[in-house]
């Protein structure tokens, strides 16, 4: 009997995604498709610990932007026109000279407290091209002690390392921590106390040592703890323990699994791993919250646009 043809991954991935994302995202899905099908543009997050004050004003050039700052930027100036508007709304029955008052003060207030990450995104930066600007960063280079001047990574993939908001000498646990790009981006905020890097593949925790080797001097390589543990036990390794805990999770990897057959998790004989990921997501999720101390803050996040993924598992 003839062998019915393989359908290739990638394909079973796009369908089933035009299945349910299309219901979940409605008009929003054409373009988001049509995103996740495009070539990968990646930031480049600079190495504080290298010597490459030139890089910024090289990246520049290029026409390349520091999109942290940019947001920051952003975030200001809405949190200013805001209370500008709250102010004009609370004092519409006032004179002009209260209204006036009352504006300058909340403005003045909105300035005295910046939105949540302030304090490490001026530490962080990552620089990107603007949107329809194709151009390829460089590959990094080494200074003179061979440290490399910056990190190649999906830009997006700095958002849940903001949403922690490291404060000083916090102690920091990514609980799923390899390739290595978040806990990079953790040590770049120069703010942990103590930073705990985990993950249950031994081959990818290499990749994350390599990583350290590349972007990070020896005496803060030696305060960083790198494990294979499996993450759900770790409420058992050290629970209650650190102020902020990242639970970056096994997910379907939406754009990885539309684009590429290498290990590619809608192969069909992962099919069974896929179905399970709902259920290690929320162990791993449940094991970060018993590692967090009382009032520490744990960061969920995933990449895959998947609800049974994301809220689903949060909820």
């Amino acid at each position: 009997a003839a062998t019915a043809p393989r359908i290739p991954s990638t394909r079973l991935a796009l369908h089933h995604f035009d299945t349910s994302y299309s219901l979940h995202l409605g008009a929003l899905w054409p373009s988001v498709r049509a995103g996740l099908l495009c070539e990968q543009k990646y930031g480049a997050l600079l190495n504080n610990f290298a010597a490459a004050g030139h890089v910024p004003e090289e990246l520049e050039l290029l026409n390349a932007t520091d999109f942290i700052s940019e947001v920051l930027q952003k975030v200001q100036q809405w949190q200013r026109g805001a209370a500008v508007g709250e102010a004009a709304t609370g004092c519409q029955e006032g004179s002009s000279e209260s209204r006036t008052g009352m504006q300058a003060d909340m403005v003045a207030q909105a300035e005295m407290f910046p939105p949540p990450c302030a304090s490490i995104s001026s530490k962080i930066k990552c620089y990107t091209f603007p949107r329809g600007d194709i151009t390829r960063f460089r590959p990094a280079r080494p200074d003179g002690l061979g440290l490399l001047d910056y990190y190649l990574m999906d830009a997006a993939s700095l958002l849940p390392v903001l949403a922690l908001d490291v404060q000083p000498d916090d102690f920091v646990l990514d609980l799923c921590a390899a390739p290595g790009g978040k806990t990079l981006a953790l040590l770049q905020t120069g703010l942990c106390g103590y930073l705990a890097a985990n993950d249950v593949s031994i081959s990818r925790t290499k990749r994350l040592y390599q990583i350290l080797q590349s972007y990070v001097p020896k005496d803060v390589r030696d305060t960083v703890s790198v494990t294979s543990y499996d993450g759900r036990d770790w409420d058992q390794v050290k629970g209650g323990t650190f102020h902020k805990v990242l639970v970056d999770v096994p997910c379907t990897t939406d754009r990885h699994s539309a684009m590429e057959e290498d290990n590619n998790i809608f192969h069909k004989r992962r099919t069974k791993e896929r179905q399970i990921l709902p259920m290690l997501q929320l162990q791993l999720l449940m094991a970060g919250i018993l590692a967090a101390r009382p009032g520490g803050a744990v960061v969920y996040s995933t990449c895959s646009l998947s609800p049974l993924q994301n809220e689903c598992v949060v909820e």
